[in-house]
């Protein structure tokens, strides 16, 4: 009886079974992409897709190791600054030139009333008539010594008399010589300070030492200043200061492990806040040889012409260095993609076959940046496309 009851529960189970059964619908193939590992992705050959890849090899080029991005400032060239000094201490009478005028060298800006004038004056006249003095006594000692030679020949006066007239002429002829000494070191001043001897009372005028703009005025009529001798730290401040703008220093702080990136007359390129559309050329004119020990910077100065006066002082700018070019794998900006702060790339592994690369990438000069390493030159790597693969 048990055993008539298990076969029918068999029988039951087994049509039960064919009853629930059915055939599974046949696949239909499609290009899809299929991923071969973690890091191939492929694309069948008649995939729309693969019509936007394009490849490239990698090649070679010459790409700086580094790059350097500062702030920067214009400030005046040092060497093209004049502080202008009074000579003499006088009463500022009136000043000829204000902020931001452009001046010559030579032409006068500050009219000074001052005793030093009469003085200076009187000490050329003094010096003229002193040299006159001597030359009557040259000419006197001159006449005597022909004479004493005359009677010396005679017999009608001693050899000695002789002796005596021509050490008065050698004593005239060395002062003579300190007259005219005096005498022109009288005229020199004289033309320093711009004065004549033919009248007293003249004035005295400061001029321009060198061509360039005024970028900052001390004086006004009135004031009393003296001359560049005094001790006074008011009579020593500089009536105006003067700045040849026809050349301007741009000047950075680069920081400590960025030096060796800097080298004097190595080119820079140089943009302006103020100037946003233009990109300037300088070299690298001076290094500071001193470390600031607050900020771990070096003081970096790159000339600049400015004919035209468009870079002033005080100007924000941006410098950018490159550092020393060395052989590099370069691809195009367009192969590299960023993946969770990663740089990708993709090379071609075979037709429709692509391999998701890790690059570390380097400066990017145009369209081309310098592959550190991930790829090798001679490798084909995607330069349009990558975005597609990567949602892939």
């Amino acid at each position: 009886m048990r055993i008539a009851w298990m076969c029918l529960t068999a029988m039951l189970a087994g049509l039960l079974g064919g009853c629930g059964r059915s055939e599974a619908p046949a696949a239909t193939s499609s290009p899809v992409p299929r991923a071969d590992g973690p890091s191939v992705v492929t694309l069948p050959a008649d995939s729309p897709q693969l019509k936007q890849i394009r490849v490239e090899t990698v090649q070679l080029a010459d790409m700086p190791t580094g790059e350097l991005v500062a702030p920067a400032r214009v400030i005046p060239n040092p060497n093209r600054i004049s502080r202008l000094l009074p000579q003499v201490q006088g009463r500022v009478t009136r000043v000829m030139a204000q902020l931001g005028d452009h001046v010559e060298q030579g032409q006068p800006l500050v009219e000074l009333d001052s005793p030093d004038s009469d003085a200076a004056i009187a000490g050329f006249l003094q010096a003229q008539a002193v040299e006159r003095q001597a030359e009557a006594t040259l000419t006197k000692a001159q006449t005597d010594l022909a004479r004493a030679t005359a009677l010396y020949e005679l017999r009608a006066i001693a050899e000695k008399e002789v002796v005596g007239a021509r050490n008065d002429l050698a004593q005239a002829t060395e002062g003579l010589e300190a007259a005219r000494a005096l005498r022109e070191q009288a005229r020199r001043k004289l033309e320093l300070l711009g004065l004549t001897a033919r009248s007293a009372r003249q004035l005295v005028l400061v001029r321009a030492p060198i061509s360039g703009k005024v970028i900052e005025v001390n004086v006004a009529p009135g004031e009393y200043r003296g001359a560049v001798s005094s001790h006074s730290d008011t009579t020593t401040a500089p009536l105006m200061t003067i700045a040849d703008l026809q050349n301007v220093w741009v000047s950075a702080d680069i920081p400590e492990p960025a030096l060796r990136l800097v080298r004097v007359g190595e080119r820079v390129s140089i943009t302006f806040i103020s100037l946003p559309d233009e990109t300037f050329t300088g070299m690298v004119s001076r290094i500071g040889d001193v470390l600031d020990p607050q900020t771990r910077t070096f003081k970096v100065q790159v000339e600049l012409p400015n004919p035209q006066g468009r870079l002033r002082p005080e100007m924000f700018a941006s410098l950018q260095l490159l550092g020393p070019r060395h052989p590099t794998p370069v691809v195009p900006s367009t192969a590299i993609v960023q993946e969770y702060g990663h740089a990708l790339v993709f090379l071609e592994r075979g037709p429709g076959k692509f391999e998701r690369r890790q690059v570390s990438t380097g400066v990017q000069v145009g369209p081309m940046v310098a592959v550190a390493s991930g790829v090798e030159a001679g490798e084909r790597v995607v330069t349009d496309g990558a975005v597609l693969l990567k949602g892939l």
